[in-house]
């Protein structure tokens, strides 16, 4: 069986809400291996760096304040085909058209308060794994 890994992080309105327990109960029930998880929080600077693909949209100055607001916990999951898997089962950034089921559709308040990131493809999730982890910190 081929495994392939993605990133997603818990952002800080699920983790303040205390849903961070829940949601990696429904990532391992679907399958979901970690393999490597951290709790930290995002400086202004850090989170502009991670979301500098969206430096030039209206709403990048709003994303980068929100995911400096508290902890995030930071995870790289396993399984095969990962990144698709994932989207799947995270649901549409809009909670109001996610899947009942999602994660968004439990958790997320609102577009811009979605509860959980998602790497777009495998290219992203190698990228985005890197930003907080190093290879010593995967196992």
């Amino acid at each position: 069986m081929t495994t392939s890994r993605t990133f997603t992080m818990i952002k800080p309105d699920a983790y303040a809400a205390g849903h961070s327990g829940a949601i990696i109960q429904i990532i391992e029930a679907n399958g979901f291996k970690i393999s490597a998880m951290k709790l930290s929080q995002l400086t202004g600077s850090r989170a502009g760096q991670f979301y500098d693909v969206h430096k030039s949209r209206p709403f990048y100055n709003e994303l980068v304040a929100y995911m400096s607001e508290g902890p995030i916990v930071a995870m790289i999951l396993e399984k095969e085909n990962a990144v698709e898997d994932f989207r799947k089962l995270i649901g549409a950034t809009n909670p109001s058209e996610a899947a009942e089921g999602t994660i968004r559709k439990l958790f997320a308040t609102s577009i811009s308060a979605n509860a959980i990131h998602g790497s777009d493809s495998d290219e992203n999730a190698a990228l985005e794994s890197a930003f907080f982890f190093s290879q010593l910190e995967q196992f």
